[in-house]
Order: structure tokens, then sequence, then C-alpha cells
């Protein structure tokens, strides 16, 4: 680690706040086609869990036939931590410390778990009126919530966990993924420190 980069750790040890808990990061398909890709995802991982206990990651894709390539890619990447991989036709949740979405966009996520309610409704086994937020939660494949999403490349979200980071802190760096490095991430933790948090009040 280089100078710069232990300056900026230091920063986040000795600072009143809290560093973010679960860290969600947004990249593209393109991205992953960079030389060099998986190796900076791995090491993206290897700074995550310095500070979270949980780790998720999106890759957004506009060619759904990349999928199965992309998710063979990532079942298969070295991490620190054990990892869940879920395309776009999953459903089961993500439950592991490190979890990566393919092309699983939050409205389909969302849209799934109602549908999942509604069919338990029908079946009696759930009263619609007893329905709160926990219940959504319960049917998301990724169900908890984000304290800080990392986007590369440009100030644009796809519609990835839209349930889960209502209050999320929303980091946009226009550093490219292939030029991402730790100090770009140790400066969004430090940014996340700086913040006060209000979850919508």
């Amino acid at each position: 680690m280089g100078l710069y980069e232990r300056y900026l750790a230091f920063r986040i040890r000795r600072h009143d706040g809290d560093p973010p808990d679960h860290i969600a990061l947004v990249i593209t398909e393109r991205d992953l086609l960079e030389r060099g890709a998986y190796e900076t995802l791995t090491d993206f991982f290897e700074w995550a869990v310095e500070y979270a206990s949980q780790v998720t990651v999106y890759v957004s894709v506009l060619d759904a036939a990349a999928v199965p390539a992309l998710q063979r890619e990532l079942e298969r990447i070295d991490a620190p931590r054990p990892v869940a991989v879920r395309g776009p036709e999953d459903k089961a949740r993500a439950d592991a410390p490190i979890r990566i979405g393919i092309g699983l966009g939050g409205k389909h996520e969302f849209t799934s778990a109602v549908r999942t309610l509604a069919e338990r409704v029908d079946a009696g086994e759930l009263d619609p009126a007893a329905i709160d937020d926990e219940d959504v939660e319960d049917h998301l494949v990724f169900p908890s919530e984000p304290d800080l999403v990392i986007k590369t490349g440009a100030e644009r979200l796809s519609d990835f966990m839209i349930w889960q980071s209502v209050y999320s802190e929303l980091y946009f760096t226009d550093v490219n993924w292939r030029d991402f490095r730790k100090r770009d991430f140790l400066r969004a933790v430090r940014e996340y420190c700086n913040r006060s948090r209000r979850f919508g009040r």
C-alpha cells in the first residue's frame, strides 16, 4: 500500500464516524471485458472486507446472452469470503458475505417478491392486511440494505436494489473500473464517514 493509501486509511481509522458495514458496487458487463477487470474485482473484495461484513456487486447487463459466461467467471472468482452469484431469473436469496448480481434489476426483483406474496395470499398462507416491509424484504434476492453504494464511470445508477438502497449513501466517481485503485475505494469510504446519514428524515 502506497503512502497516500496509508494516509487515507489512517484518516478513516481516526474518524469519529463508523465505516460502512455493507458496501455495494455497481459496474457494467463492459467493465468486465477490460484487461485485468477480474483482478481488480478480487482486489476490491479484499479492500472492502477490511471494513464491511457484507459486500454486494451488481453487474448491469445489456446483452442477456452474456449472462451465462459472466456467471461462470464470477462463480470461479478468488474472493476472501464465500460468494453467492445470482442471475436475472434466480429467486433464491443470496446470503453469503459477498453477493454478486448479474443483470438482476431492482424492478424485476421487487416484482418477483410481490408476485410471491400474492401467491401466498391466494393460497391462504398470508393475510394481505398483515403484509409489511419485512415481508417484502424476506422475499428479495438481496435482502439487506447497503450503507454505501459506489458507482464507477458516471453519475448514473441502474435500477439495482431500488428497495434496499433507498437510504444508502451514494458515491459516484468518474474513474472507470479499469483504472479503479485502492485509493479510489478509500476515498469513497472516507466520504461516507464524513456524511451525516439522515435515513430519509
